[in-house]
């Protein structure tokens, strides 16, 4: 044994001398010389067992992690996941929103029996419950699919393999390995996954994870993404098929938004935030038998109550701040007006219009509002709006010049913007740093307004709109 360790030792003084000017490649060699004297020393003191393990664990990660077969299974899952929660929000949604107008009428019953001012009215169910109710209604049926999935993918221990397919292509571009596991978390909420940042030991990579983090879509960005896909992108295509090209079309933006965190943390690494990329080496765990009832129910109250909570608790202030602008008149608009035609020719000029930028603006506190916003600016009724029908939502929109290039724009910018109110409170409280706070702001906003100015003047410029 002693004779094997100065044998290892005399290995990485030659590797020291040949690969000095080569310090990634030093450090792999380090690691791969650790492992071969602990496996060297694992085979001389333990006894194995002739217990067989399972298949799964013997040839499944040949798939599941392999350079062919790895990256295509991980884009077909999230597409199940995607075309599953499509279908299976519809339905629920449709209830909930009627549930919540009965509630309604009830309400509007009560305040006409008490004889209250229409002022308090229009500020507690026009703009606080309609708000609220909006987010519940189109939050709650795709949080109770989404994060079950997900916990089921993590249960039966895939996500770990993710990290691991996302490894080389987070090395190579300076950042950590584990930040693909930060990122799979910003899926469901992007301010959980900034806390989630600090199992990243650098503070250089971490600070890369929080920067980049917003590029994947949370849960308030998907009901946009997953709305405007089917309305305007897959369009015209029958039945079943509508559903499955909606679904391919949001793993598109979602691939891109992926590709954008890839690019942004590679040009992050070699400008503002320099520096070698950490080691990472991860463990694989055993496949296991999900505990799907319990893991369902865990995920549907923990994590889906913690988001919608979150949600509430933030949109609803909103509410009343969008509906108080929307119902204060100067001349013949409403203040919400006048904002929206202040901002209309830069909009326009991103392939977007004064009152969806209006909308991502008050929406700031939480995305999910995004949608009531857009809705009360354009019908100018001054509450929010409920609408069941989507063909009448569509119609709503194409009443206001949308086009196909409006709901790519709208989608992409939404997936690509700033932060909501919450995940900037959790980046300055992870960072205790102005400076990265307002880089976690400007940067994205930045980027999404140049993809957009680019695809608008693009179609524009060659007349497919």
């Amino acid at each position: 044994m002693a004779y094997e360790t100065n044998q290892q030792i005399q290995q990485l003084d030659a590797l020291f001398e040949k690969y000095s000017d080569q310090e990634n490649t030093l450090r792999d060699h380090i690691v791969s010389s650790i492992y071969q004297s602990t496996q060297s020393i694992t085979q001389h003191s333990i006894q194995r067992s002739n217990k067989k393990t399972t298949w799964l664990d013997e040839n499944l990660d040949n798939i599941l992690t392999s350079r062919i077969y790895g990256f295509p299974i991980m884009l077909m899952l999230l597409g199940v996941v995607i075309y599953l929660t499509i279908v299976g929000a519809n339905y629920p949604g449709i209830v909930i929103s009627q549930l919540f107008a009965t509630v309604e009428n009830w309400l509007a019953s009560l305040f006409q029996w008490a004889n209250s001012p229409d002022w308090l009215y229009g500020i507690l169910v026009e703009g606080f419950y309609r708000g609220t109710s909006w987010v519940v209604s189109v939050m709650l049926p795709p949080m109770a699919i989404f994060f079950p999935m997900f916990a089921l993918l993590e249960n039966f221990g895939y996500l770990p393999r993710v990290a691991f397919n996302l490894d080389r292509v987070f090395k190579k571009s300076g950042a950590h390995g584990k930040q693909s596991l930060t990122m799979a978390m910003g899926f469901g909420c992007n301010a959980a996954a900034v806390m989630s940042s600090r199992i990243i030991e650098s503070p250089r990579e971490r600070m890369i994870a929080i920067l980049t983090n917003n590029f994947v879509p949370c849960n308030g960005r998907w009901p946009v993404l997953i709305l405007l896909a089917g309305l305007f992108m897959a369009a015209g295509f029958p039945g079943g098929m509508n559903t499955f090209v909606a679904a391919s079309v949001v793993v598109g933006i979602v691939l891109f938004g992926i590709i954008m965190t890839i690019f942004v943390s590679w040009a992050l690494s070699k400008t503002l935030l320099r520096g070698v990329p950490s080691h990472y080496t991860l463990e694989l765990p055993p496949y296991r038998k999900p505990k799907i009832w319990n893991t369902i129910v865990r995920a549907t109250l923990d994590k889906s109550w913690f988001v919608l909570k979150r949600a509430v608790i933030i949109a609803a202030p909103a509410s009343v701040i969008t509906w108080i602008l929307a119902n204060i008149f100067v001349g013949d608009q409403s203040v919400l007006e006048h904002f929206a035609g202040f901002l209309d020719p830069f909009a326009q000029a991103i392939g977007l219009d004064g009152f969806i930028l209006t909308a991502f603006i008050l929406g700031f506190p939480a995305n999910e509002i995004v949608l009531p916003i857009l809705l009360m600016g354009y019908l100018a009724t001054g509450s929010m709006i409920e609408v069941d029908n989507l063909n009448d939502l569509k119609q709503i929109f194409l009443d206001h010049g949308w086009t196909w290039l409006t709901a790519l724009n709208m989608m992409l910018f939404s997936l690509l913007h700033y932060p909501c109110g919450t995940t900037m409170f959790n980046i300055w409280k992870e960072t205790k740093s102005v400076k990265w706070t307002s880089a976690a702001f400007i940067l994205p906003t930045t980027i999404a307004i140049v993809v957009t100015f680019v695809i608008a003047q693009v179609v524009k410029g060659f007349g497919w709109v």
